[in-house]
């Protein structure tokens, strides 16, 4: 099994959001059609980056450092 970090943008809400997941593919159609989540307030969200991990703990630590300063900074070097 493979995990996926990924990055989101809402262009109607100019926000980003950063989670991981071991199905892409079901997870942005939660975010876009199905949840009811924070993300569903921002739709549509277009994916605009993906990390993909073999060890879970990896993805997660890559996912919190891409919440801290130098990440989010990581983050808006992205085109979107």
């Amino acid at each position: 099994m493979s995990f996926t970090v990924y990055i989101l943008y809402s262009l109607t809400a100019k926000k980003h959001y950063t989670g991981f997941t071991s199905n892409l593919e079901q997870r942005l159609l939660s975010h876009n059609e199905l949840g009811k989540d924070w993300t569903a307030k921002y739709r549509p969200w277009q994916l605009i980056y993906t990390r993909d991990f073999i060890v879970k703990k990896e993805a997660i630590e890559y996912e919190k450092w891409l919440k801290t300063g130098t990440g989010r900074d990581f983050i808006k070097t992205l085109p979107h």
